[in-house]
């Protein structure tokens, strides 16, 4: 399969295979993922504690926190280049501020300002899966027309909408 991608469709066929090679086990990776995003909020959330209480023990704890969410980051994130751990490790934080802010809009009766939040999270997680799963380069991300991919787009949905309905045909929690 050549390393650049020429269309949505070829996408969803390098995503089937690499299911079928299982390469990756995608309901537990997904779960992990969501760990990491909690254990990144844990972080944050020692940070503020040992600032606002003034005791540097938080900082300890944080430490600790922290050494774990590189460990099982390292299971899901096997090959980086460049800055791409630390972009994956943002990719992920930023999508579960953006849906906890979403969440308490929706709350609120916000509703169409929660769901553009929840679009944008899950953009952000989509991002992270096709960087991470190698299903795109920066040479992949091209707009041609509007929200073409390339100009054998016919859906025009864009990148990220093309990703994010990768990932949620590639990532099924409900698999055992």
């Amino acid at each position: 399969m050549p390393n650049e991608l020429q269309n949505y469709q070829e996408l969803v066929e390098k995503v089937d295979q690499m299911k079928k090679q299982d390469k990756m086990d995608l309901s537990s990776d997904q779960d992990l993922s969501i760990a990491i995003m909690n254990l990144v909020s844990i972080e944050e959330h020692f940070f503020f504690t040992a600032n606002k209480t003034g005791k540097s023990e938080y900082y300890d704890l944080l430490q600790e926190v922290r050494k774990m969410r590189g460990d099982l980051l390292r299971k899901i994130i096997k090959e980086y280049e460049g800055e791409v751990w630390c972009i994956s490790k943002h990719l992920l934080a930023a999508s579960m501020r953006l849906m906890e802010v979403g969440t308490k809009q929706h709350k609120m009766g916000n509703k169409a300002e929660a769901e553009d939040l929840f679009k944008k999270s899950f953009d952000l997680y989509s991002l992270f899966w096709g960087i991470n799963m190698k299903l795109i380069k920066t040479d992949d991300v091209k707009k041609i027309d509007g929200e073409a991919m390339n100009r054998h787009d016919e859906e025009k949905k864009g990148f990220m909408g093309k990703l994010g309905a990768l990932v949620k045909k590639a990532i099924d929690c409900c698999i055992e």
